[in-house]
């Protein structure tokens, strides 16, 4: 009796579901072509995650070539260049995430309280612009705007009767020149769904908040921030479950045998093991444990936010 009234619960169920889906069938056909990109470049590729764990050969293919277990991790983690690398992309995404992750809130809290419309369209057109640049482009201009012969920052320093400086030869500049890139491409951009999160604030809150006196910084802390919080923990989960993915480009066009000591990350050191070097093998083993560490990251920073915040992704 039990499994026909379960069967007949499953089976009825499973008909109430098809019935929904064909009376929403056209926003499943609009979904259709996402959910078919994100298994072709996402899933299918992640077929060829198997070359980690063998001695890939293009002539012998991903069946012919043979297992070598976990050579390519021993390898890596032993490597004498093993913990500066991984120390350089931690510190590159920490410095980027406690400076560049309060900033695109910063912006759209300052842009929800500018009352003129013409100034707030050009102060959102303005930050909103550097994130559409080319990377190739952006990172020219910095090599320039840097030149320690004609760049603007060192003929200024000059006029202040100092010495120019070579900023991109110098490891210790390296991090906070690239924090200060990703700030000023991003923080726009970033601030988008802030903005939107804000404007479903009730105004009747702001509007009891005036009468009662509460100055802006008062609104800001007591009314917009706790408002806007499921949408900052949300985003910071995600922020932390990329941790380890540092802007390959950016770094890759700022990087010189010079500032190679504060410069070298795992993504430019899978760049050169995999194709200069062309240890495909070797190379998918390091990006497979940056990944690893991605999720580890992520699936710590929700349960986290769980236990702490009623907010979480899962």
């Amino acid at each position: 009796m039990e499994k026909g009234l379960t069967a007949k619960l499953v089976n009825k169920k499973y008909l109430s579901f098809l019935q929904y889906i064909r009376q929403r069938y056209v926003l499943y056909l609009f979904l259709l072509p996402t959910i078919v990109y994100v298994f072709i470049f996402s899933y299918v590729p992640m077929y060829g995650v198997q070359i980690a764990f063998k001695d890939y050969k293009a002539i012998l293919g991903f069946m012919g070539s043979p297992w070598v277990g976990l050579k390519h991790f021993n390898r890596f983690f032993s490597m004498p260049d093993f913990w500066p690398i991984l120390q350089n992309t931690l510190s590159i995404s920490f410095y980027t995430l406690v400076v560049g992750f309060p900033a695109p809130i910063i912006l759209a809290l300052m842009l929800n309280y500018v009352v003129r419309a013409k100034l707030k369209k050009t102060i959102q057109t303005v930050t909103y612009a550097p994130f559409f640049i080319s990377t190739v482009v952006v990172m020219g201009m910095v090599t320039l705007l840097l030149s320690p012969n004609y760049g603007i920052v060192n003929s200024f320093l000059k006029m202040l009767g100092k010495q120019p400086v070579f900023f991109l030869a110098q490891a210790r500049y390296f991090k906070t020149i690239y924090v200060i890139i990703d700030v000023w491409r991003h923080v726009g951009w970033g601030s988008i769904i802030y903005i939107a999160a804000l404007s479903g604030v009730s105004s009747e809150l702001h509007e009891a908040a005036i009468i009662e006196g509460a100055t802006k910084l008062q609104r800001i802390w007591h009314i917009d921030l706790p408002s806007i919080q499921p949408t900052i923990v949300i985003l910071l989960i995600l922020r932390l479950g990329s941790i380890m993915n540092v802007g390959f480009e950016a770094v890759f066009l700022l990087q010189n045998p010079m500032n190679l000591q504060s410069s070298q990350i795992i993504a430019t050191y899978v760049y050169q093991a995999g194709l200069l070097n062309v240890q495909y093998g070797y190379a998918a083993a390091v990006g497979l444990f940056n990944n690893v560490i991605n999720l580890v990251m992520l699936l710590m920073a929700n349960w986290v936010s769980r236990r702490l915040t009623e907010s979480s992704l899962f």
